[in-house]
């Protein structure tokens, strides 16, 4: 009997191992479009299984790539939840213990892996930071960036708060480098402060290239994430092209680092490298190629997706990593800015009411 349980361990192991195999020689077979129009048929036919920001991540995405107003639908769900939770925080901005409230909140539903521990370790100094930064800044830029005009108000207290202090302290960015460059340059983008020169400077005593072989895998991933959020955030997530004068450095880095890169990246970074190059106008340099033949090779066929590190398969979780896959191999030659919702005829009659500015002023005298 022991000897036909080890039997059939071996069989399972043997036919797993096999599978896996199978699924990478398949992948290997297949071309660039051939992966991006079965992630697309993956994800636009369960889109509506999707989170409803999650939809709206693809939405947005899937329009600036294309301009196709078939995706105006699922963009406009982020619409509705960013436009809803902004409507909540107005009428608390001068109300300290909403904000400190609301900051522990966030703080405590932070993951409890490496990711998490390292951030809300860092939040301690800026406990308030979150507040201001992720969620109110966060949903500013968005609104700003459908062409919503935002109420005096919240520009008041966006310019009241001094962010540079968290944005430039070293444990702040060796715990979430990526989303401190999005912060630096929604700031820029409202008109508030350009601190993106401080950032610079601080990422770089914070990550500094001589130090590399120290760095574990995650802060090298955290390096390399917060490296191609500088090119994404000043994009405007993928409206225009960037300038290689202002960003050249960071691909002089991924060239000089190509086989750690290639080799510790995760498939989401890995895209996002490949993605740097195309805002640069760089279609044709050889990283690209390495990217996208890394990401064919990790595509799971029978799947239609690009899995987690772990192998895990999942819509939700799993979109981040497949849209940008998407992106990758099927770069258009232009951007469309938006959606700025409020100028397309078909959608305009199913936006919230703009009305944060008298929102406000209607719950001034109740506090």
């Amino acid at each position: 009997m022991k000897k036909l349980c080890n039997a059939l361990i071996v069989s399972l192991f043997l036919f797993g191992t096999a599978c896996s195999a199978d699924n990478s020689e398949e992948s290997t077979l297949l071309s660039y479009e051939d992966v991006s129009e079965r992630i697309q048929i993956t994800f636009e036919n369960n889109l509506y299984q999707l989170p409803p920001r999650t939809q709206g991540h693809y939405g947005i995405r899937l329009y600036r790539m294309t301009g196709d107003k078939k995706y105006l639908p699922a963009a406009l769900y982020d619409y509705y939840v960013v436009s809803d939770r902004m409507h909540t925080i107005v009428p608390y901005l001068n109300d300290e213990g909403y904000i400190e409230t609301s900051s522990k909140r966030l703080t405590d539903a932070m993951s409890k892996g490496t990711r998490g521990k390292a951030r809300r370790k860092a939040l301690k100094k800026f406990p308030e930071f979150i507040f201001y930064a992720d969620e109110l800044l966060r949903y500013s830029s968005r609104l700003d960036a459908f062409g919503v005009e935002l109420p005096d108000t919240v520009m008041d207290t966006l310019k009241g708060y001094d962010f540079l202090p968290g944005l430039t302290d070293k444990t702040m960015i060796r715990a979430w480098a990526a989303q401190l460059a999005n912060y630096v340059y929604w700031l820029k983008q409202l008109g508030i402060a350009d601190y993106s020169k401080q950032y610079k400077k601080a990422f770089l005593e914070a990550y500094p290239d001589s130090e590399d072989e120290q760095l574990s895998k995650w802060h090298f991933r955290n390096k390399l994430y917060g490296l191609t959020h500088f090119i994404f955030a000043a994009s405007g997530y993928y409206q225009h092209y960037v300038s290689t004068d202002e960003f050249g450095w960071i691909l002089d880095y991924f060239e000089e680092n190509q086989q750690r890169v290639l080799k510790d990246a995760t498939d989401d970074i890995t895209a996002e490298v490949g993605i740097s190059y195309l805002l640069m106008q760089k279609k044709d340099h050889p990283m690209v190629t390495e990217t996208k033949d890394r990401l064919v090779k990790a595509f799971n066929v029978d799947a239609g997706m690009v899995p987690s590190v772990s192998g895990k398969i999942d819509l939700a979780t799993g979109e981040h990593r497949n849209v940008l896959t998407y992106m990758l191999f099927t770069w258009p030659e232009k951007m469309t800015e938006g959606p700025y919702f409020h100028e397309i005829n078909s959608v305009k009659k199913y936006l919230p009411t703009n009305d944060l500015e008298e929102h406000e002023n209607e719950t001034d005298g109740d506090r």
